[in-house]
């Protein structure tokens, strides 16, 4: 079974039997938050369709008030014309690099996210085509980035990096791929799809 077919298949069984004991990264490091107080997000989990699969990732540009200069997936927040987390990350996508939104295979969906912003997130898996041309959007991408699939998914790149916030000791993780780092809710997200193909081997 190749490593797509094995994380799509992870993330069609349930959830794991003990999972608020196993890791309160599944719903990202925060306090609990009622439902109605969250903001509904998805990010498009590209996955380019080659013989050593990568995954599309995008750097906001350094001018940007939020998360300037941050390495993240393609996404944002869902829309009210937006059916669905699915149509929503394929919007951002579209919006954000230019892909066009016919062109992904939705593979599934991978466990939500909360972020301290109070946002969930929904990773949304899609197939793409390899090498497609690509153009960001200079408002909202400064580059775009492939990363191989197999270095995201080895526990050995996840690095925890422990930090004193607003009087609180909180934890993310980080990933340096080549001179990217990746960090925070996109790499919690990464993490949690490594923690799937672990409990379901």
């Amino acid at each position: 079974m190749s490593m797509i077919d094995r994380l799509v298949a992870a993330h069609a069984r349930a959830p794991h039997p003990d999972q608020h004991a196993y890791g309160r990264l599944l719903m990202g490091d925060i306090p609990t938050r009622g439902d109605d107080e969250l903001t509904p997000a998805a990010v498009l989990v590209a996955i380019t369709d080659r013989a050593e699969p990568g995954v599309l990732f995008i750097q906001r540009p350094n001018t940007m008030r939020k998360h300037a200069g941050q390495i993240a997936f393609p996404g944002g927040r869902v829309d009210p014309e937006d059916a669905d987390t699915a149509c929503a990350a394929l919007r951002e996508a579209h919006e954000e690099i230019g892909l066009d939104p016919a062109l992904p295979r939705l593979l599934g969906s991978a466990d939500p996210y909360r972020t301290l912003t109070s946002y969930e997130i929904t990773p949304v898996f899609a197939l793409i085509p390899p090498d497609l041309p690509l153009v960001a959007n200079p408002h909202e991408v400064d580059a775009i980035y492939e990363v191989p699939l197999a270095f995201l998914l080895d526990p050995a790149n996840h690095a925890q990096v422990d930090v004193d916030w607003e009087g609180h000791k909180r934890h993310y993780y980080e990933m340096i791929w080549n001179d990217l780092r990746i960090w925070g809710a996109t790499a919690g997200m990464i993490v949690n799809m490594t923690r799937r193909l672990t409990w379901h081997v």
